[in-house]
């Protein structure tokens, strides 16, 4: 019988999953099933690194975790933020050498699933793989929305962006409501994340607080003005594909 713990994690999987596509109860029940190693990680810690060929996929429990890639000098670039619910490195299944790092952003809970596990989920359920392959479908969604930001977007839209697309994530598995959300980064992570400078974050996020558009305070996030948000930033939440969503 899995633990209380295991059973903890995967209806965090399987929470995640239902945002985006609907399971049978036999699909829930396999997932249920599933064997994990749960470890609690410290900030700031790699999970899996660049060149790393491992032999698990990591789901996330609790806390923040990003996907980035080192440059010379020490230069980093983040890829994308992850929240409860998210297995970043599913692609790991079929890519076996990592090509970025994966690393805690907050102290976080995750729970470490074998991949021979994963793959004989795959297929004794083909619905299951299914939404797995929907999920990074989407995945690649939201690479590309970052991309067009980073090419076309001002940094004020790029910022008010990031914040919609991370309110609705947190909001369709249940972490946030009433426009309020945590927001564990830092501004020179957002910096990373968005191609811009820390001095230039900071100085966005005082002309927002200003416009009485949001705050941000203590790693909690406040909408204001959730339609301007949305208006200045040309959000629009279709590339998220989240079967569960609501306005607020």
């Amino acid at each position: 019988m899995p633990t209380a713990p295991n059973q903890q994690a995967m209806a965090m999987l399987i929470r995640k999953l239902e945002s985006i596509a609907t399971l049978s109860d036999e699909e829930r029940q396999a997932i249920k099933r599933l064997p994990v190693r749960i470890n609690v990680l410290n900030t700031r810690q790699d999970i899996v690194r660049d060149g790393d060929k491992p032999s698990h996929c990591c789901l996330v429990l609790d806390g923040w975790v990003c996907r980035y890639k080192l440059l010379n000098e020490g230069k980093r670039q983040i890829f994308s933020f992850h929240i409860p619910g998210d297995i970043p490195d599913l692609q790991s299944l079929h890519i076996h050498t990592m090509d970025h790092s994966l690393a805690t952003m907050t102290k976080a809970t995750v729970a470490f699933i074998p991949h021979e596990s994963m793959r004989e989920l795959v297929a004794r359920f083909p619905g299951i793989a299914s939404i797995f392959w929907r999920d990074t479908l989407i995945d690649a969604r939201i690479f590309r929305e970052w991309m067009i930001g980073m090419g076309r977007r001002s940094a004020f839209e790029r910022i008010a962006h990031l914040f919609g697309e991370m309110y609705l994530k947190l909001h369709a598995v249940a972490l946030a409501g009433d426009y309020r959300c945590p927001m564990p980064v830092t501004q020179v992570d957002i910096a990373d994340a968005l191609g811009l400078t820390s001095v230039h974050v900071n100085r966005v996020l005082k002309e927002m607080r200003a416009q009485s558009l949001v705050t941000l305070r203590s790693n909690t996030l406040v909408i204001k003005a959730w339609d301007e948000l949305l208006r200045v930033s040309e959000f629009g939440p279709t590339y998220l594909h989240l079967e569960k969503r609501a306005a607020g």
